[in-house]
C-alpha cells in the first residue's frame, strides 16, 4: 500500500529541549518536502473538505481566533493562520494543552512543510517511557497519508489505513519511525540507552508487539 523505506527516508526528525512559559518543554519537529506548491498544500492542511481526506474530520470554527475539534482526537483553539505560510493552535487532549505549529516555505511545485509540537514537561514519566516518538511516529503517519493525497489527489480509507499498519509493512514503518525518533533525542543528548528504550516500547505501542522487558 505505502512505500516504506521511501516514506521513512522522506521525513526529517528532531528533538530541541527548551522552555515554555518558564517550564521546561520538549519540542518534536517533523520536516518533509512535497511536489506541489505552498498554496496547494496550505488548502489541503486548512480546507476542511480537504482535511479528512488524509487526516481525520475536522469541526467547528476554522479560522483565527476559532476552536476546533478533531474527530475522535484532540481539540483546541488557533492561535495563528498567516494563509499559506504559518499556521498554529493549541492542541487540548485529556486535560493537557500543547502546541503545534506549521510552516510552510517552497515554490510552484516543491513545499516543505516543518511541523513543531511543543510540550511542556511538568509530569516527565510519560516521555521517559515513550520519547518523542509518542507524538511523533502519529504524526509521520498523518505526513504520510498528506503526501499520498497531494501527489495522487487519492483519498485515504482510514479502515484500509488501519489494517495496513497490522502488516509486515506496517509494522516496519511503525517500528522504523518509533526508532528514528529514538535517534532524534539520542541528538537532543539524551541518554542513548534511555532514549532507545523509550524507542521500544513506542514501537510496541503502535505495532501491538509484546513491549520489552
Amino acid at each position: 500500500m505505502f512505500d516504506v523505506a521511501q516514506h521513512l527516508g522522506a521525513i526529517t526528525r528532531s528533538v530541541e529541549s527548551t522552555t515554555r512559559d518558564g517550564k521546561p518543554a520538549k519540542v518534536v519537529i517533523a520536516s518533509r518536502t512535497f511536489a506541489t506548491s505552498p498554496d496547494d498544500l496550505w488548502s489541503a492542511i486548512t480546507d476542511p473538505e480537504r482535511i479528512p481526506r488524509w487526516f481525520a474530520t475536522v469541526e467547528g470554527d476554522l479560522r483565527l481566533g476559532g476552536r476546533f475539534q478533531v474527530q475522535g482526537n484532540a481539540g483546541g483553539e488557533i492561535l495563528a493562520c498567516e494563509a499559506p505560510r504559518h499556521l498554529a493552535l493549541t492542541w487540548e487532549m485529556g486535560g493537557g494543552v500543547s502546541w503545534v505549529e506549521v510552516s510552510l516555505d517552497g515554490s510552484d511545485d516543491s513545499t516543505t512543510l516543518t511541523l513543531r509540537h511543543t510540550a511542556e514537561q511538568v509530569d516527565t514519566e510519560f516521555y521517559d517511557t515513550y520519547g518523542p516518538g509518542a507524538v511523533g511516529v502519529g504524526w509521520e503517519l498523518s505526513l504520510m497519508g498528506l503526501d499520498e493525497h497531494v501527489s495522487t489527489g487519492a483519498t485515504m480509507d482510514h479502515d484500509q489505513v488501519e489494517a495496513w499498519g497490522a502488516t509486515d509493512d506496517g509494522r516496519a514503518f511503525l517500528s522504523g519511525s518509533a526508532d528514528g525518533w529514538g535517534e532524534a533525542a539520542v541528538a537532543d543528548g539524551e541518554d542513548p540507552t534511555a532514549a532507545r528504550a523509550a524507542a521500544a516500547q513506542t514501537a510496541a505501542f503502535y505495532t501491538g508487539a509484546e513491549p520489552p522487558a
